[in-house]
């Protein structure tokens, strides 16, 4: 049974809440739910994916856009593969896009459409982990799970003034927010303790001072804030290197091709190129008078740099390959590029 002090952390959390809560364009405000307004399980489910490993400014836009153009989890489900890869570009983690589509499938043909609205539930379909069911299940039905993201890490660790580090203090830290979750509005609640990390107990140069949680954090009193949550160091992060080969016909056209589905950008547009690795050999993809760029990209994915060297030819207009997608100029949009592939583009163009 939680205690009356864990309660009166949780209450004074939500009365914090109640006032400064983040205005998000898929969260239903405090004052919107308790007048018994019901978040939407697919504005919740989508917003959720596209913030792991993003911040709230990059994915509003985001966001927003989708939602425009498939306000529902069915006109998501029925969406061509290539619509959305191309709306998610730039966005990162492409195995999120695919996922994204593979749940709204799921959804649309398995559960009438309807998301499921348990932990165990949500927790079976593609692409959605402990994380992501717990926070789609308090923040979108209400029910007292525990969401531990990078924030309730930190408000956690302070709060306890946990030292041990990082990712090995996970199921401490977890255990702490679980004592503190509410049975009434755990919902509103999930959201507090994200909010209260994002804007007040924030990585560096937290605001103490302002803190709902103030008087009881135990960090605080200890003068440890600012060290906390500690952290494990990470390996350095390998460089990697490649060849991308970008093509243009005479009357405009690009070359093309579409990744395979599975590992990095998979099912998304980019240009052909080597294999990343520590030495890799020039390979373009057909006999080319091919000049390389001043210049190289580099880009940074999660486990590895990558550094590229660009490459490019100009074709004859009748020029097809079978391998290859041939884009004409006025429907090639670099937008529906990844990130790595449009910072080719950006140095091909500005050549």
């Amino acid at each position: 049974m939680r205690d009356t002090i864990q309660y009166d952390l949780s209450g004074a959390l939500l009365a914090w809440y109640d006032r400064h809560a983040r205005t998000m364009p898929w969260r239903v405000s405090p004052a919107d739910r308790a007048a018994g307004m019901i978040p939407d399980p697919y504005r919740v489910w989508l917003s959720e994916v596209m913030l792991q490993q993003t911040t709230v400014a990059a994915v509003r836009d985001y966001f927003t856009r989708f939602t425009a153009r498939w306000p529902t989890v069915q006109t998501l489900a029925a969406a061509p593969d290539d619509q959305v890869m191309g709306e998610w570009a730039g966005l990162g983690y492409y195995a999120r896009a695919r996922n994204l589509l593979k749940c709204a499938r799921a959804v649309a043909d398995e559960h009438g459409g309807v998301f499921p609205d348990t932990y165990d539930a949500l927790l079976k379909l593609p692409g959605i982990g402990p994380y992501t069911a717990a926070a789609i299940s308090a923040i979108a039905f209400d029910r007292p799970e525990t969401v531990l993201d990078g924030n309730v890490e930190r408000v956690m660790a302070r709060l306890y003034d946990i030292h041990d580090p990082l990712p090995g203090s996970k199921p401490l830290l977890k255990e702490k927010a679980a004592a503190l979750t509410p049975d009434l509005r755990p919902g509103d609640y999930a959201q507090a303790v994200m909010d209260l990390g994002a804007t007040i107990c924030t990585p560096k140069s937290p605001a103490c001072g302002i803190c709902p949680l103030r008087d009881p954090c135990q960090a605080r009193a200890a003068g440890t804030q600012p060290d906390l949550p500690r952290k494990t160091p990470k390996k350095q992060k390998p460089t990697r290197y490649g060849h991308v080969y970008i093509a243009q016909r005479t009357d405009g056209a690009l070359l093309l091709e579409r990744r395979p589905d599975k590992g990095l950008l998979g099912g998304m547009l980019g240009w052909p190129g080597s294999v990343w690795s520590d030495a890799p050999a020039d390979s373009p993809p057909f006999a080319a008078d091919w000049q390389a760029l001043a210049g190289e990209v580099r880009h940074t994915f999660t486990h590895f740099h990558l550094i590229l060297c660009v490459w490019t030819a100009t074709l004859p207009t009748e020029t097809t390959l079978d391998d290859l997608i041939v884009l004409e100029k006025h429907t090639f949009r670099p937008s529906d590029l990844p990130t790595v592939m449009r910072k080719a583009y950006d140095l091909w163009r500005n050549r």
